[in-house]
């Protein structure tokens, strides 16, 4: 039983490691065969206009962009 019971926490310790790894990582999960990207398509959704919580992303980003380079060009060299 104590054979078990270490088997399991090590295990559990791994998965844990491996979870933490990925999240540190923040790289997005690939299948093995290229995914969507290998089928030629760009997007998993064929949507000419993109959804709400995209354009809110794609809004966000720019604005970041924007205050970036308005931070290069006004900083002092």
């Amino acid at each position: 039983m104590e054979t078990l019971i270490l088997a399991f926490v090590l295990m559990l310790i791994i998965v844990a490691g491996m979870a933490i790894g990925f999240l540190i990582q923040r790289k997005t999960i690939s299948g093995s065969c290229g995914g969507i990207g290998a089928l030629g398509m760009e997007k998993a959704c064929d949507c000419d206009d993109p959804c709400d919580d995209k354009k809110e992303r794609i809004a966000a980003e720019e604005e970041r962009k924007a205050k970036e380079e308005s931070w290069q060009q006004n900083r002092i060299h």
